[in-house]
């Protein structure tokens, strides 16, 4: 297979569906939010999120990392978002709080991954991934770096195989993200233990959110409303203002106040009603 062979599907920077093929941009569906303060932070910042300027940033990072080419880069150090889903999940694998964590790739579909710097360099850099197809040698990479693929032939997304899988290969201390609540629901009646992070959760309608709350450990707010009404209520911890992650467990908590442990950044802790909202939100919430 050569460059980006074949066709991928992602969903980014407001809930944008963008089709990737042989390494191009092709498609770029309508955008249901506006305006986000992460996307102002981008390597190639968006700061009115427009049809134009979300295929200018999705090519950017083609170009930058090889996203869904087989140039894909898939281990990265760098943090992009202090309390982002991988940089928690990362953090975890590091302290030995996690031994694996089963997150989707481009190139590759649902993959166990045992080192943070693999978490990082596949969960840091990718949005919603919808759909994708094999790319042998991201497969290949992904497999010299520690992790394990688990349907080479497909690359098909299907994270309660990944926990299933990682089970089977002995590991006990597992994380997986998700993003329908079923596949939390599922995770969660089959494998109890499981630390299950919620992702790409914008445009979730009420009854979903309060499934995958109810299913979750973690969850990142993204830019929808009813997770941040939803979780906000019932979270331990809220990490962030503008993108709230919420911890709803004790597990989530005890990840992301040992990372704040560890960290060098300055925090103001005090107890209060959550959710709390900063000046900067996605606009609007969805």
């Amino acid at each position: 297979m050569g460059s980006g062979d074949g066709e991928h599907i992602i969903e980014a920077i407001g809930k944008c569906r963008i089709v990737i093929r042989d390494g191009e941009v092709v498609e770029v569906g309508d955008p249901v939010i506006k305006d986000c303060p992460l996307a102002k932070r981008f390597a190639y910042p968006i700061s009115a999120i427009t049809k134009e300027a979300v295929r200018e940033n999705i090519t950017h990072r083609i170009k930058a990392f090889g996203m869904c080419t087989d140039r894909r880069e898939v281990v990265d150090r760098r943090e992009f978002v202090g309390f982002g889903a991988s940089e928690l999940l990362s953090f975890a694998i590091h302290e030995k709080l996690l031994d694996a964590v089963v997150i989707a790739s481009d190139g590759a579909g649902t993959v166990i991954a045992t080192t943070p710097e693999l978490v990082q360099g596949i969960g840091g850099r990718m949005s919603g991934l919808v759909a994708t197809c094999p790319i042998p040698a991201v497969i290949e990479r992904i497999e010299q770096n520690g992790g394990i693929v688990i349907d080479k032939k497909s690359a098909c997304l299907d994270q309660v195989v990944g926990v299933e899988r990682a089970v089977a290969q002995g590991f006990r201390k597992i994380a997986v993200t998700v993003a329908d609540p079923a596949s939390a629901e599922q995770i969660r009646s089959r494998y109890p233990e499981t630390l299950i992070v919620a992702v790409h959760v914008t445009g979730l309608s009420q009854s979903e959110a309060e499934r995958l709350v109810a299913a979750s450990d973690l969850l990142t707010s993204c830019a929808s409303k009813a997770i941040r009404e939803i979780a906000g209520k019932r979270a331990l911890v809220q990490a962030g203002t503008a993108i709230p992650v919420f911890a709803v467990s004790e597990k989530g908590k005890i990840i992301i106040v040992q990372k704040m442990a560890r960290s060098k950044e300055p925090f103001v802790i005090k107890t209060t009603k959550l959710p709390v909202a900063g000046d900067a939100q996605p606009d609007p919430l969805v």
